[in-house]
């Protein structure tokens, strides 16, 4: 089949990714938590363990409803979630804005059962509609890139889902710093009108595959005309379609070290729905991954508590909210750009040395729970001050960042396609039980080191006992990060032997 004119095609890759960035912006906003969940605390007078409840909702929501929003995506197209989306989102946010406005009335000390419940299912709705979006944007930018393009265009769109807590903690920390009702509103209109724009723009773009070297040269030489980034994305588009259609005829004069295998050869395609279960690299990718975004939703979620505990440890007399919400902020901040750094550099990194090298993007998946393990030592064992927090902050956001970007693209590589969004639904189940169980117990243990005598102005429930107040957790952390390293060495050993048993088939056939 002949290629449309590139002069149609190439431009409509660009609009897809960009306006699947945008999405992502907007759905990623569970991890700005914790830019306002110490303020929503102290003005509903909530314990930290429900507060961890109440976080772990939104995630419950993303997460859980992930391998729905998949099949949706796979079967039935991107409009039909981006609509819902935006409705959850908008309902979700506004209502935790109108309960954080209302508050509690004088005659009660803490928020009624009754309030809790609306919180928990207010910000699962935003899990909700923040997981739509987010899983429509992979669905649709996996489809409209070839496989040497695609992880670094899957990096930058989930790096949207990373610097979504920057752009909203970035907006409350200088547009208006300690007014969280003004934060909430935000986040109720600026999550939900860019999922309404994808509903209207957002599709997926055919692959480009031209039938012969003639057409091959004129769309190379009509694109040459074009803008750097546009030519770059279409050349290599035609490039791999060039080297797919030769590999079969020079199969035997290739070395096995550089021969690469084709997009539609994923070792594992076979294995998918009820299937997927039964896949022992499924659930090697399940639990690194329970393990590792456990341990950042434990993190991200109650970074500003540990923000609060340092510095209230450090200024015992002098409390100041507003100087607390900073220092909040500049720990979402620095998770969320870092992050958004990481997915990046990590999608361009596993492009890099699959295209060059042949080198798996497996074989990569050992640095994300190296950078979160470091995180978790660091935090235990140096960081006794809020100004310090950043250190922590920053790895750990690398390593969380790098996980969700290399895990998605290594699901088009071992798994395929056909049911990409299915797959990686199924996979983002995962943090429901690593996030859960890290997250619950650090609540649990705050509040088992919470004082009885407070500073005035100081939010109930708060430890004063700075480190102490939360390492008998970080212990967990730690474990399950080593845990998750000897995981990720075990993905990359496996799969090695599957490329080999492959190419010794092909060479042997």
């Amino acid at each position: 089949m002949a290629a449309r004119p590139a002069s149609h095609l190439a431009p409509r890759p660009i609009i897809t990714l960009l306006v699947s960035l945008l999405v992502t912006l907007a759905s990623g906003t569970n991890y700005v938590f914790s830019a306002y969940a110490p303020q929503l605390a102290a003005r509903l007078h909530i314990s930290h363990t429900q507060l961890n409840a109440i976080a772990l909702a939104g995630n419950v929501g993303v997460y859980f409803s992930s391998p729905l929003w998949g099949i949706t995506a796979d079967k039935l197209g991107p409009k039909l979630n981006l609509f819902p989306s935006f409705c959850f989102l908008l309902a979700g946010y506004s209502g935790i804005w109108i309960i954080y406005d209302n508050g509690i009335s004088a005659f009660e000390t803490s928020a009624s059962t009754s309030v809790i419940l609306l919180l928990v299912f207010f910000t699962l709705m935003t899990g909700v509609g923040g997981s739509g979006g987010y899983m429509t944007a992979l669905n649709v930018t996996a489809r409209s890139f070839p496989d040497s393009l695609r992880g670094s265009a899957l990096g930058l769109v989930v790096s949207g889902f990373g610097l979504s807590a920057f752009l909203f903690s970035f907006i409350a920390q200088h547009a208006f710093p300690g007014q969280t009702s003004y934060l909430l509103l935000t986040l109720a209109l600026g999550t939900a009108l860019p999922l309404l724009i994808g509903v209207f723009v957002i599709q997926p773009i055919p692959l480009l595959v031209p039938s012969t070297h003639e057409s091959v040269a004129v769309e190379a030489d009509d694109i040459d005309s074009r803008t750097p980034l546009i030519s770059s994305i279409s050349q290599n588009v035609i490039a791999e379609s060039s080297v797919a259609s030769e590999s079969s005829s020079s199969r035997g004069s290739n070395q096995i070290g550089k021969k690469s295998m084709p997009e539609d050869s994923a070792l594992l395609k076979h294995f998918h729905g009820r299937k997927l279960f039964a896949s022992v690299d499924f659930w090697i990718l399940f639990c690194n991954f329970s393990l590792v975004s456990g341990v950042g939703l434990m993190y991200i979620n109650n970074v500003g508590s540990i923000a609060q505990v340092l510095y209230i440890h450090e200024h015992p007399s002098n409390y100041n909210q507003i100087e607390i919400s900073k220092w909040q902020a500049t720990q979402v901040s620095t998770i969320s750009t870092v992050s958004f750094s990481g997915r990046i550099f990590i999608g361009i990194l596993s492009d890099l040395v699959k295209a060059r090298w042949n080198i798996p993007r497996s074989y990569l998946l050992v640095l994300v729970p190296i950078f979160a393990l470091a995180s978790q030592i660091t935090l235990a064992s140096y960081i006794i001050v809020v100004s310090g927090l950043w250190i922590s902050s920053a790895l750990l956001g690398l390593g969380y960042g790098m996980l969700f970007s290399l895990s998605t693209a290594i699901v088009t590589e071992w798994f395929g396609l056909a049911h990409f969004s299915e797959t990686l639904g199924f996979l983002t189940l995962s943090p429901l039980i690593g996030g859960n169980v890290f997250s619950i117990a650090f609540g649990r243990n705050l509040d088992k080191h919470s004082n009885a005598e407070i500073p005035t102005n100081v939010s109930l429930n708060v430890c004063l006992d700075g480190r102490s107040c939360y390492v008998d957790t970080l212990y967990l952390t730690i474990t399950g990060c080593m845990v998750a390293v000897f995981l990720s060495l075990w993905a990359a050993w496996r799969d090695r032997i599957r490329r080999a048993e492959w190419h010794e088939r092909q060479f042997s056939g």
